[in-house]
């Protein structure tokens, strides 16, 4: 894929995307560890997502057979990228992984969300009950403490949107998706567009 270009949109006011990046930008920049990123970077983004009508169309597109990964914002030394997700009616991730430490606020619908533990044979089993993400919650994603899980649509009549951040350029990341017999399938997940937002618009302040 050739390396996605700004995009205009004319009226669109994307100032609310703007003040996250740069509000972000600016806690990492302070050099927060990890949970402080997490719980100043999780306020940041619920405020983000409490807010509709800043999302470019371009990037709330469906696929009518799997979710879409789109590229909103990565960070020039990819400290970190901001990414929405659309889910189709019913969709739904593999079992995987992160890698990295992430942040995923609902915009649009909700998601359910299944977290998952290796037992000591390699195999995988289900930790805890099936939760739902809602519109306007937050939820942290730390390695630490275990990262690997499934994602769905959590409606089988309309599309979901998510904004998620990661502690890394994560369409580049290598990764992995598991079945539950414990095998592992490296990916690297690339992105589903080939332009980029323009956050820096003289056009429209901040």
């Amino acid at each position: 894929m050739n390396a996605p270009v700004s995009l205009v949109v004319p009226g669109q006011d994307i100032r609310p995307l703007r003040r996250f990046v740069t509000g972000l930008a600016a806690i990492i920049d302070s050099g927060a560890g990890q949970a402080a990123i997490l719980e100043h970077g999780g306020a940041l983004l619920g405020r983000l997502v409490s807010q509709g009508g800043w999302l470019p169309e371009e990037f709330a597109r469906p696929h009518p057979e799997r979710y879409q990964q789109y590229l909103l914002h990565c960070d020039s030394a990819e400290r970190f990228s901001v990414v929405s997700f659309v889910w189709g009616p019913g969709q739904a991730t593999p079992i995987h992984d992160h890698r990295v430490w992430g942040l995923v606020g609902v915009l649009r619908g909700a998601e359910n969300v299944q977290n998952f533990r290796r037992r000591p044979d390699g195999t995988f089993v289900q930790q805890g009950e099936t939760g739902q993400l809602r519109e306007g919650e937050v939820e942290a994603i730390d390695p630490q403490v275990g990262d690997i899980h499934r994602v769905a649509n959590a409606f089988a009549d309309r599309i979901s949107i998510s904004i998620h951040v990661y502690g890394a350029n994560i369409g580049a990341v290598e990764r992995a998706t598991y079945r539950d017999s414990g095998e592992e399938r490296p990916f690297i997940s690339g992105y589903a567009n080939e332009v980029l937002p323009n956050l820096w618009n003289g056009v429209i302040r901040a």
